[in-house]
């Protein structure tokens, strides 16, 4: 099977340059024509400082209101600014219509005690084809 993404427009779940300095939690966003399909999900961290870190996690919803107990999906905890995909197989979660994007932030050492972050969260169609043939 080849996966490619596809040429549909990406969606912000979180925009990108949100400044944060606390815990918090995106709109639940309603994935409409995303709903039941392979995506794609885009951390894009553009500002951090030394001696912090960011934890994000997406959750999945039937309604927008009960997200249930436990995440779909973590990203690794991160300490620098970059780009982390990850991918997400709605195909397996029929009952999720909305996904909610959660941070936590810590800090630690000297300074400024807040944390503070710039980040985006993205997601974009995945398109699977078949496999190729060998020749």
């Amino acid at each position: 099977m080849t996966v490619s993404i596809s040429t549909q427009p990406k969606v912000n779940l979180v925009p990108p340059e949100t400044l944060v300095e606390t815990n918090g939690a995106s709109p639940a966003y309603g994935l409409g024509v995303l709903e039941g399909k392979p995506v794609m999900i885009v951390l894009g961290i553009t500002e951090i400082i030394e001696q912090e870190s960011l934890h994000v996690s997406i959750w999945g919803s039937p309604n927008g209101k009960d997200w249930g107990q436990q995440a779909l999906f973590w990203f690794p905890q991160k300490f620098y600014q970059g780009i982390t995909p990850a991918a997400l197989d709605l195909r397996q979660l029929p009952s999720v219509k909305f996904l909610q994007a959660r941070w936590e932030v810590n800090r630690w050492g000297r300074g400024d005690p807040r944390p503070l972050f710039k980040f985006g969260i993205e997601i974009q169609e995945l398109t699977l084809g078949p496999d190729p043939t060998p020749n």
